[in-house]
């Protein structure tokens, strides 16, 4: 067999279809990975509508996905790592670019190439990775949860425990409980953040972030909202806000419910533009903002060691598998939150 089936989005038509393409062969430096789960993010559905353009395309037609997972079928040429195949791993959703000297760790490139959006990714039967971006998983680990792992778990992460740099006992507030959301409301309850205040319109998102750790779970539009969180921490304000959900009127609602020094984290992503009217008290509370993009290069490889020992169990955010062929119809079951997913997974 030569061909496979791969999810292709064409840039220059804005067209998404599942198609037959080539099996790729590995160059130096890579492998071929057999892709046994792909997840399907709201980042490519914002891909796909247009929202999200690509800064660095490598080509005009690009295979979607960056959460993947798999096993090493074919080794390339000039490998450092001694790789065998057979390997279970799971992919890193991005690499460097490569030309540049001194990549530091935790200081993200700006030319960070994203798996899926600029060069191909895994919705696919097979991808080529670099072997700088393979992550071994234990046998204990599924491949479903290890996919998720380098952006709907990691994205969190490294905002809770190095963007933010959240302490036990700091109280955090989280809108938008959906794929990240979910996660990050785990994240901070598996650092000791004390109160977690998840903030969702959807009822059942909010049941969900009870059960997932948060401490109250608020709806947006409620009139006495400011007032609910104030008493959620004691009438200190939030330590720490994280939008989630990428959407201009949760980042004013987020800013004006924090506390003195209380920072607003940005993780989700909007091409909108960033505004605060909030003023004076912006000022003398000492409120900060600051930008969040992805996880760091060690994020990934910490969850799967926090997965595999049972500090993390991934399972509950698995909302249902999807056959690779049916891409289209699970991107709009995300997009117009049906069943209200955390996690849709798609299998070749």
């Amino acid at each position: 067999m030569d061909t496979m089936l791969a999810g292709r989005f064409h840039l220059d038509s804005k067209k998404f279809a599942v198609e037959e393409v080539p099996i790729p062969v590995p160059g130096p430096g890579e492998v071929l990975i057999e892709v046994k789960a792909a997840g399907v993010c709201l980042s490519d559905v914002h891909l796909l509508d247009g929202s999200l353009v690509p800064l660095f395309a490598t080509s005009d037609t690009v295979t979607v996905g960056h959460e993947v997972s798999g096993m090493i079928h074919t080794l390339g040429p000039d490998l450092k790592r001694g790789l065998t195949t057979g390997t279970r791993v799971t992919l890193e959703a991005g690499k460097t670019c490569g030309r540049c000297a001194g990549c530091v760790r935790r200081r993200p490139c700006t030319q960070m190439l994203t798996a899926g959006i600029d060069y191909d990714g895994g919705w696919a039967e097979y991808v080529i990775a670099r072997e700088d971006t393979l992550i071994p998983i234990p046998d204990s680990l599924p491949f479903d949860q290890a996919a998720i792992i380098p952006d709907a778990v990691s994205t969190p992460y490294a905002a809770v425990v190095a963007t933010a740099g959240v302490r036990p006992a700091q109280s955090v507030g989280i809108w938008g409980v959906g794929g990240v959301g979910a996660h990050n409301v785990r994240l901070a309850r598996m650092v000791g953040a004390a109160p977690i205040v998840a903030v969702d319109p959807l009822p059942s998102a909010r049941e969900r972030a009870l059960a997932f750790g948060a401490d109250h779970a608020l709806d947006p539009a409620a009139p006495d909202f400011a007032d609910q969180v104030r008493t959620a921490t004691d009438g200190q304000g939030l330590d720490f806000a994280f939008d989630c959900a990428g959407v201009p009127a949760v980042r004013e609602q987020a800013a004006s419910v924090l506390g003195l020094g209380g920072s607003l984290i940005l993780v989700g992503i909007t091409p909108k533009p960033l505004t605060i009217t909030e003023g004076l008290t912006f000022n003398y509370l000492q409120k900060q903002v600051r930008g969040h993009y992805g996880g760091f290069p060690e994020s990934v490889s910490e969850l799967v060691r926090l997965a595999a020992s049972g500090r993390l169990d991934l399972a509950p955010s698995i909302t249902d598998h999807i056959p690779l062929v049916d891409a289209a119809d699970a991107v709009s079951r995300l997009e117009n939150k049906v069943g209200d997913p955390i996690r849709l997974i798609l299998v070749p």
